[in-house]
Order: structure tokens, then sequence, then C-alpha cells
């Protein structure tokens, strides 16, 4: 057996349509829709990839917060925003126009990323890819270099 590549997520959500506002109007991410009717309130969405990347399921106001800090579970996941720091100084510009906090910025040698939480408070790293693949591939240990803070 062999994973080809990351296939989607699916992540629990508490209200719907906030959700699907923040991943349709914030993230611009594109939304997967159909005529036919699922069995739990649930929104779709893909970059055209693949059918989907994105599942929110609705869970409802009264499941329990995710806990702070170490856990097990999610830690965040990534989604690539571009190729150069322009554009993700463009992302930047855009978040704050939404009044999306970003907790945190950083040089991965390999990516530049910034970090936001959606409305539920799971992590996101929007990133950049900064070094050619062929590069990384080529000396594996830049996956695993040290973290230094991202100056755009």
């Amino acid at each position: 057996m062999r994973i080809h590549e990351l296939g989607h997520l699916v992540l629990y959500v508490r209200d719907l349509e906030r959700s699907r506002r923040f991943y349709r109007d914030v993230l611009g991410w594109d939304e997967v829709r159909g005529e036919v009717p699922l069995p739990v309130p649930a929104a779709a969405f893909s970059s055209g990839r693949t059918h989907h990347e994105l599942l929110l399921i609705e869970v409802g106001s009264a499941a329990a917060a995710m806990p702070p800090g170490p856990r097990l579970g999610l830690y965040h996941f990534g989604l690539k925003v571009g190729d150069s720091d322009d554009e993700l100084r463009e992302v930047v510009h855009h978040l704050t126009e939404h009044g999306v906090d970003i907790k945190g910025a950083s040089d991965h040698t390999i990516t530049h990323s910034l970090y936001i939480a959606d409305p539920d408070g799971h992590e996101i790293e929007l990133y950049v890819d900064v070094i050619p693949t062929e590069e990384w591939l080529a000396d594996p240990s830049l996956v695993f270099a040290p973290i230094r803070p991202l100056r755009l």
C-alpha cells in the first residue's frame, strides 16, 4: 500500500452557517453544492483538485469545546495560498480586512507560514512554498530545519 495524497479533511463545527461563511467568504474556498439532501447538516469545499478537500459537519452549540494546549487529535492543517511572500503579504491584508487574528508567523525554510483559527478554534496554517521541491527532495533535512520568526 502507498498513500498518494491527502484526500480530504472532515471537521465537526458548532454552527454550519458561521463556518461555511468563514471557509467560503474569508478563505475563498469554493463550496461544492448539490441537490441531494444530506442526513446531517454539512458543507463541502474544493479547490478543484478533487471532489472535496474539506467537509464540515454541524454538531451544534452543545458540543464540547476543544481543550487548549497539547492534546490528542488534530493540531492544525495547512492550506497553500501561493508561491511568494508577496502573495502571503496579500493574505495578511485580506485577513486583517476580515478581522481574522493572526496567531503566529513562521519561517520553516521550505515554507513561510501564517497561523489562524477558524470560528471553532481549529488551527489553520496558511503557507507559501519558498524552496523548490527538487531542493528539499535532494536534501530532506531542509524539512526539519529550525523554525525562525517570519519577517514579511
